[in-house]
């Protein structure tokens, strides 16, 4: 019986760790819907169309004119309502010569980057207590991974344009840019905190959240 017990255990184990397959052929995501499940409500499939399952725009230039030089354009499902319930999204991604797509997590999702044009610098960090960075510099048809949940970034290093195709392992991967969460929180995290998290003095910490 115990053995019973201890195999039960590891079966319910291993089908509560991976994501639930989809219980119909598709979940067009009803955006209007009042009804709060964990991703979104069904559209009535009588009323899907075929630009449900379609986004276009992918083939354009984002606007690289800002500060850090990048711009993401997703395609998750809230751009493509067809995505819904089944575990990918993607998006592109544009550098200008020496432009970031600054440190960052998807607490939902393993990314696979795959560039298009140009030359980009990746890389990640590990979790604690090693916090091993892990890099690598990618050109044209390179491919390369980030494991769920892991810091990571990327820096164009060519003089010119760099485009990247990212693919992801949710539908809603989010985003946690670690600036904006650290410096940029509303309301902000006390100075004294971050002060002696950085081991810088408050001073230093309240000039860095004024710029966000």
């Amino acid at each position: 019986m115990a053995r019973v017990f201890m195999l039960l255990a590891l079966v319910f184990s291993v089908a509560m760790a991976a994501d639930h397959s989809p219980l119909q052929d598709f979940c067009v995501a009803d955006m209007n819907a009042q009804v709060k499940v964990n991703g979104f409500a069904c559209k009535n499939p009588s009323l899907v169309q075929a630009n449900d399952f379609y986004f276009s725009g992918l083939h354009m230039m984002g606007n690289t004119s800002n500060a850090l030089g990048s711009r993401v354009t997703p395609v998750f499902v809230t751009q493509l309502p067809g995505l819904n319930t089944l575990g990918i999204s993607m998006a592109r991604i544009d550098y200008a010569p020496w432009g970031i797509n600054p440190p960052h997590t998807h607490p939902r999702a393993t990314e696979i980057l795959t560039v298009l044009e140009g030359s980009l610098e990746v890389g990640f960090v590990t979790s604690n207590p090693e916090n091993r960075h892990i890099t690598k510099v990618l050109y044209k048809g390179d491919v390369f991974v980030f494991p769920v949940n892991l810091l990571h970034y990327q820096r164009n290093v060519g003089k010119t344009n760099a485009v990247a195709i990212a693919a992801l392992g949710s539908q809603n991967p989010g985003v946690i840019p670690i600036a904006n969460v650290i410096f940029g929180s509303k309301p902000d995290i006390s100075t004294d905190i971050l002060a002696k998290a950085f081991h810088v003095s408050d001073d230093v910490i309240s000039d860095i959240q004024i710029k966000f």
